[in-house]
């Protein structure tokens, strides 16, 4: 399936969770990332970004299209996605 997966956590914990996203999908923007994952991927990578979120403060918003034919994605300035699979 393919998500996009949003979030908007505490200031000590921004890095944790991107490293941890990065692990399972691509990062497109500041606190998005997208890509193709199994079910059973998303529930560990889930699993793992939970233990470091504060429920009371932070959110995490996972958007999962069921046909990622059907979206149409403009970019207007630099993509991050291309620049990280050079790194």
């Amino acid at each position: 399936m393919f998500v996009i997966v949003t979030y908007d956590v505490g200031e000590k914990r921004v890095n944790k969770i991107r490293k941890k996203l990065k692990e399972y999908l691509f990062w497109t923007q500041n606190s998005v990332f997208e890509g193709e994952i199994s079910e059973s991927k998303l529930r560990k990578c889930m699993y793992e970004v939970n233990k470091v979120i504060d429920i009371e403060y932070d959110s995490v918003y996972i958007y999962k299209v069921v046909n990622p034919k059907n979206i149409n994605k403009q970019i207007y300035g630099r993509d991050l996605n291309l620049e990280s699979l050079f790194l």
